[in-house]
C-alpha cells in the first residue's frame, strides 16, 4: 500500500488491479454470454405441436378399443393427419394399425370409412360362416358368391369389392341370433343392391386373392 494516497485512491487502484488480473478470464465470459445470445437469436423457433391419439401397441382389425389401448403424443402440427381421432374409447378398429401409428378417423368403424370410399357404397354383409369371415382382413378385394338354398344355383353377386371393416364385438345375427359373422365393404351402388338382396335370401360366400 502506498503511503500518503487517499482512501479512495487506494481502493481503486486495488480494483484496477484486481481487474487487470482478471480481465482475461472477463472477456472470455463476455465471449460466451454474446456466443449463447446468437445461437438464441439464429435457433429456429419451437416446434408447433399437436396431441394425437397412437396405438400403444399392435392392434388386430375388430378390436373395440379401450384406454389401455392408446397414448397421447405431441405431433407436429404440420405432420399430423388432420382427421386425426380425437376420442376412441369404445369404437371399433376398421383395420390393424401398428404401435406408434396415429389414429385416423377412418381407422375405426363409422360415417369417415363412407368418406374415405367417395365411389362407393358402404354396406355391412353379414355372411353365414363366422370362420370364413374372420380369415378376412380389412383391405381385401373379395368376390361376393351367392347359392341359391333351394335350387342350388350360385352365381357371383359382386366382384372385388373392397373389405373396409372386419368387426368382431357386434351381436351375432340379426337383432341378436345366433349364426354368422359381419364384415363391412365398400361397393358400387349397384353391386351394394345386388348385394343386400342376396343376403336376406341366399348363402353368401367369398372368394378372393392375397
Amino acid at each position: 500500500m502506498l503511503p500518503g494516497l487517499p482512501p479512495t485512491r487506494r481502493r481503486l487502484r486495488a480494483v484496477r488491479h484486481q481487474l487487470r488480473r482478471r480481465r482475461r478470464l472477463i472477456a472470455a465470459a463476455l465471449a460466451a454470454v454474446a456466443t449463447l445470445a446468437a445461437l438464441r437469436t439464429l435457433a429456429p423457433p419451437p416446434a408447433d405441436t399437436v396431441e394425437v391419439l397412437v396405438a400403444a401397441r399392435d392392434l388386430a382389425s375388430g378390436t373395440r378399443l379401450g384406454d389401455d389401448d392408446l397414448v397421447v403424443r405431441a405431433y407436429p402440427r404440420e405432420l399430423a393427419p388432420p382427421d386425426a381421432a380425437t376420442a376412441a374409447a369404445g369404437r371399433v378398429l376398421a383395420g390393424p394399425i401398428g404401435r406408434g401409428e396415429v389414429l385416423t378417423d377412418v381407422r375405426v368403424v363409422g360415417p369417415a370409412l363412407a368418406l374415405a370410399q367417395p365411389d362407393e357404397t358402404v354396406l355391412p354383409v353379414r355372411l353365414p360362416d363366422a370362420g370364413m369371415a374372420r380369415l378376412l382382413r380389412a383391405g381385401d378385394a373379395i368376390d361376393l358368391v351367392a347359392t341359391d338354398p333351394g335350387t342350388g344355383v350360385t352365381t357371383v353377386v359382386a366382384r372385388e369389392v373392397t373389405v373396409l371393416a372386419t368387426p368382431t364385438d357386434v351381436p351375432d345375427g340379426p337383432a341378436g341370433g345366433a349364426g354368422g359373422a359381419l364384415v363391412v365393404v365398400g361397393a358400387s351402388a349397384d353391386e351394394a343392391v345386388d348385394i343386400a338382396s342376396a343376403a336376406l335370401s341366399q348363402y353368401l360366400t367369398v372368394s378372393w386373392d392375397r
